[in-house]
């Protein structure tokens, strides 16, 4: 593992920093736009007070921090894998380059000692999951791995209501951010309400204070909602998932491949609105979690 020189002292002097992953660099944002908006994010992280730790493996190295020719590696090369928690054995053995997703991202921040996390939004139980058995492997991670995830709740591509349930048997904690509702990813609102509020970054810092001082091990989850008139239109929301799931259904898109998938259908069927929906909700997240991070 190799931190930043910048990560590296920021932690030393116990000054705030925020991890984000690179899996939405390299799979989920369209090139060469991709490594403008990876360096947004991180000034995202900047304006809120904190550094950014963007997470990837490089050559075989897991590297906290990217400097600029890493970034760049990630966001341009196409033979960069998206990397979990399951795959970086593999691709540390073999001096492969890995963006890492949400899994792998927290589990690596928290082995450098950063507790501050900022996505776009979580994975969890894909729908027709009775069948497939077909549940992201965030879950489980997050109940083993005391970070605190700043997010706009779950991809409302999935099935939220299995995935809220599956986050109360985990012990996972969620918050809603400045509302009584669970962030619906594009849309403001997912349909269900949030098991706790905070309204503050100072609110939420209290909460992961607690969360230590009871030794608690899995994730503190902050759902921060985009604002209504930011959403994607909901009507549109609905039409586009009905058809991108029946495509995903002909094209045989299942386990790792059904988000990228999905979210690509959303991309092409509502003419880059959900991609620029997308950015913002990161943006957002990144700038939040710093000064939940700053509060800490």
């Amino acid at each position: 593992m190799h931190v930043h020189d910048e990560v590296r002292e920021a932690l030393a002097a116990g000054r705030p920093v925020v991890a984000l992953e690179s899996t939405i660099i390299s799979h989920g944002l369209p090139r060469p736009d991709n490594l403008l908006l990876a360096r947004e994010f991180e000034a995202a992280v900047r304006s809120g007070g904190a550094v950014p730790a963007t997470i990837a493996v490089v050559a075989g190295e897991v590297r906290i921090g990217l400097d600029d020719g890493a970034l760049e590696l990630v966001a341009a090369r196409g033979d960069v894998v998206k990397c979990g928690v399951r795959d970086l054995a593999p691709m540390l053995a073999r001096g492969g380059s890995g963006a890492t997703t949400v899994a792998a991202t927290a589990r690596l921040a928290v082995a450098a000692g950063i507790g501050v996390f900022a996505t776009g939004g979580l994975g969890g139980v894909h729908r027709e999951a009775r069948e497939s058995w077909d549940e992201s492997a965030d879950l489980g991670t997050l109940a083993a791995t005391p970070i605190t995830v700043v997010c706009a709740g779950v991809k409302s591509i999935l099935d939220v209501g299995a995935t809220l349930e599956r986050l109360e048997s985990l012990n996972v904690t969620v918050l809603g951010y400045g509302s009584d509702r669970f962030a619906g990813f594009y849309r403001s609102d997912s349909g269900f309400p949030a098991p706790w509020r905070v309204d503050t970054p100072q609110e939420a810092a209290e909460v992961v204070r607690a969360r230590a001082a009871l030794g608690g091990e899995a994730a503190i989850v902050v759902a921060n909602p985009l604002p209504a008139g930011e959403q994607l239109d909901p009507a549109l929301h609905d039409r586009v998932l009905e058809a991108a799931l029946a495509a995903a259904a002909r094209a045989g898109a299942t386990g790792k491949a059904a988000t990228p998938f999905l979210l690509d259908f959303f991309h092409r069927e509502t003419a880059g609105a959900s991609l620029a929906v997308n950015v913002r909700i990161v943006l957002r997240n990144a700038e939040l979690a710093a000064r939940i991070a700053a509060a800490v």
